[in-house]
């Protein structure tokens, strides 16, 4: 393996340690240093001595002011007067738009039409000039090209390119320097610069750790690059932050060289790991930002009994999506369980029915009776409860003292 503290390299070659050490320098001060925890609760739910590091914490929710302002920094004065472009959905689009702004210099943002309007919206509250055209990052990386070269703007790429990397790596350092040493780092997978700067600052300060990639199975380009292969990538990801298609050339050839592993996991394992964060954390986390205790809920044996640091990237993540999450995990869990029941249409009944779960002690959540259904009895009616619950056995407990009371019950999905 190559030996990544060796003298800084030129401007498109592999950045060394040298580079990120002095891109720490550049950052002090300005970018919060977030913290680097341990996080007992995660321990206990993943059979492993977990710590994360808190990047939801910078002033824009995520990492990537750490790349786009060592890139800012780099450019010299009549570049800075020329301004920047940039293509992005999200949290790179809010990190450039914001250190321009602070930098005094102008930025226009290209972002694909298919961007929240909140997204949008937190990018021109930073001054930024925003570009909503395009149907895709591919198409608004083509429409930021033409920008740069018609009015002189420098293009600051979110992934590859060599300042951006270096910046990113400085999250390592501070993990190195503020935390235990560890077995391995996770670290999200979208075009590579995040896990490229710091597979570079670990394995010159730290050549044991290991460090694994993560990508949601619906965009697994790392993987396939790294495979030779061609992947297949698309769909609705909850981890839009790294639903990308195409590797940077250079954050590849970092990743053959500096990277363990690259693993792939589900959506549902990222809503699992999003609701771990709030419920068991009480922070934030996007679904990119969750991918690496993803992997880690997704394959607990390969990392039981070893010290693993987490990478919570971003936690940009709107928050009607993370109350729906936290349902869904509570109905995954049977803590919410919904039962229809085919019950005679008499009085009495729901009163019935409502102090048998209350005597179990389950709370009722919501009630939907119907009585004009054609699959229903003449003298019948449809009922459908959804409860609240202590879990499984306690689900399993109320169904039998309604089956009890001669009620026939279905298990549903609750609503």
């Amino acid at each position: 393996m190559p030996d990544a503290s060796q003298t800084p390299s030129p401007s498109r070659a592999i950045p060394t340690l040298e580079d990120i050490r002095d891109a720490a320098r550049l950052i002090d001060g300005v970018l919060i240093r977030t913290p680097f925890l341990p996080a007992p609760r995660l321990s206990r739910l993943t059979g492993a001595e977990v710590y994360v590091k808190y990047e939801n914490l910078q002033v824009t929710s995520a990492f990537k002011e750490r790349g786009a302002l060592v890139k800012l920094l780099s450019l010299t004065i009549e570049e800075r007067a020329n301004g920047v472009v940039a293509m992005s959905a999200g949290n790179h689009a809010q990190a450039v738009a914001y250190h321009a702004q602070r930098l005094g210099m102008p930025a226009t943002i290209v972002m694909p039409k298919t961007t929240p309007f909140v997204k949008i919206e937190a990018t021109q509250a930073f001054g930024a000039k925003v570009v909503v055209e395009g149907e895709t990052l591919a198409a608004c990386q083509q429409i930021a090209a033409s920008i740069a070269d018609e009015t002189g703007a420098v293009w600051v790429h979110p992934y590859d390119d060599p300042h951006v990397i270096r910046g990113q790596g400085t999250i390592a350092l501070e993990m190195i320097e503020d935390g235990p040493k560890l077995d391995c780092i996770l670290v999200p997978v979208g075009g590579g610069g995040l896990i490229g700067g710091i597979a570079i600052a670990t394995k010159a300060l730290s050549p044991d750790t290991e460090i694994i990639g993560v990508e949601t199975e619906l965009y697994p380009s790392m993987r396939a690059a790294l495979d030779g292969v061609e992947g297949e990538c698309g769909g609705n990801t909850l981890a839009e932050g790294i639903a990308v298609k195409n590797v940077g050339v250079l954050t590849l050839e970092i990743a053959r060289r500096f990277v363990d592993d690259v693993v792939l996991v589900s959506e549902t394992a990222i809503e699992r790991a999003v609701n771990a964060y709030l419920t068991l954390q009480k922070t934030m986390a996007e679904g990119a930002g969750a991918a690496g205790l993803a992997a880690m809920l997704a394959d607990p044996d390969r990392f039981r009994g070893q010290r693993v640091g987490l990478v919570l990237c971003g936690g940009n993540i709107d928050p009607r999506l993370a109350a729906s999450i936290m349902v869904r995990e509570l109905a995954r869990s049977e803590r919410i369980v919904a039962v229809r029941m085919t019950i005679p249409d008499r009085p009495g009944v729901l009163a019935d029915i409502a102090q048998t779960i209350g005597n179990c002690g389950g709370n009722i959540l919501e009630v939907s009776h119907h009585r004009h259904l054609l699959t229903v009895p003449a003298k019948g009616a449809s009922l459908d409860v959804t409860i609240e619950t202590h879990g499984p056995e306690h689900a399993r407990e109320i169904v039998a003292a309604l089956e009890a009371r001669q009620y026939s019950v279905e298990r549903m999905d609750p609503p």
